[in-house]
């Protein structure tokens, strides 16, 4: 379990508004949630690729299970706009704080690595910028054009903040056309003040139909934890809300807990239960489910895009 404060090495703590929060429970992890340690040929490539052009991951900042997996098979999803986001997610391991500047060059180094990594398909995210005008969309929207420069084969998720308050950049991030465009609701409405304080459940879930209002040739996507304490009914509630919004792929995962300063786990979620929210999802109409303890919306990406494609054509 990782630290929130390591005043020997980083004098600047990761999570200060967390670290005055007394330590909450930590659970033992079943034995269905294993993953192997980083160590192949394949992982320290991808590293050094990433180290080379000077780029941030959230399989690094978020702490994700499944990086070595990931990393060996030169998997990697680019965290755009620094390492630093300006909301304070009780269930989030990326530091935070006041970012510093964009950086200009990073769209073009992005675009490089991808094609370095021969990438069939990528996945772009980034931290909060609240305290950018447009929330960061035109350097979204760089950031996939200078892909199609560099790697023009390559198809381009996105995984985007909610933009709150910032209007018109939705339409900005929208008209560069990714292939696939993810937002997260993270988890279900009752627990937005304690898990999500930033945002808003209603606005991610507009953020998302408009994004189909707009272009409706692009796949959008969405995922939520499970063991943060929420009810089933409530999850089939946010099925249904995302099946309102036209939504195409839905994710679903395990909530881990990166330290005790952050959300406790309230319980995990055996394989079967994963696998009977699958199916219903699955009945409500999602084009592509993926539900299992370690799904995260970045896993098997590429995989997953190819069957949302093969899915959308099954139905016309």
């Amino acid at each position: 379990m990782a630290v929130v404060l390591d005043l020997i090495n980083n004098p600047r703590p990761r999570h200060p508004e967390k670290a005055n929060r007394p330590d909450s429970a930590v659970l033992k992890k079943p034995d269905w949630i294993r993953v192997k340690a980083p160590v192949s040929a394949g992982y320290a490539t991808t590293s050094a690729i990433m180290r080379e052009n000077g780029l941030v991951t959230v399989c690094e900042e978020a702490g994700c299970p499944n990086i070595g997996e990931c990393w060996e098979k030169k998997h990697a999803t680019f965290m755009i706009m620094g390492d630093t986001c300006t909301r304070a997610c009780s269930f989030c391991n990326v530091k935070t704080g006041l970012p510093g500047a964009l950086d200009v060059l990073e769209p073009e180094h992005v675009a490089q690595a991808t094609a370095k990594l021969g990438l069939a398909h990528i996945v772009v995210t980034s931290v909060d910028r609240d305290d950018l005008a447009d929330g960061g969309a035109q350097h979204f929207a760089q950031t996939i054009r200078a892909i199609r420069t560099h790697a023009p084969g390559t198809t381009i998720e996105i995984l985007t903040p909610d933009f709150l308050r910032k209007d018109g950049a939705l339409k900005v991030v929208v008209d560069a056309k990714p292939d696939v465009f993810n937002h997260n609701l993270e988890t279900v409405p009752s627990l937005y003040l304690t898990i999500r304080p930033g945002a808003r459940y209603f606005h991610s879930l507009r953020l998302l139909q408009q994004v189909k209002e707009i272009d409706p040739t692009i796949f959008t996507k969405s995922g939520i934890m499970v063991g943060l304490g929420e009810e089933r009914n409530e999850i089939l509630q946010v099925m249904d809300d995302l099946r309102s919004a036209n939504v195409d792929f839905l994710t679903i995962g395990q909530y881990l807990q990166p330290t005790r300063k952050h959300a406790e786990v309230k319980r995990f979620v055996p394989p079967d239960e994963f696998k009977s929210l699958e199916t219903i999802a699955y009945s409500k109409g999602f084009l592509m489910v993926s539900a299992s303890p370690l799904t995260r919306s970045s896993h098997h990406a590429g995989d997953d895009f190819a069957r949302l494609k093969a899915a959308r054509l099954a139905k016309q």
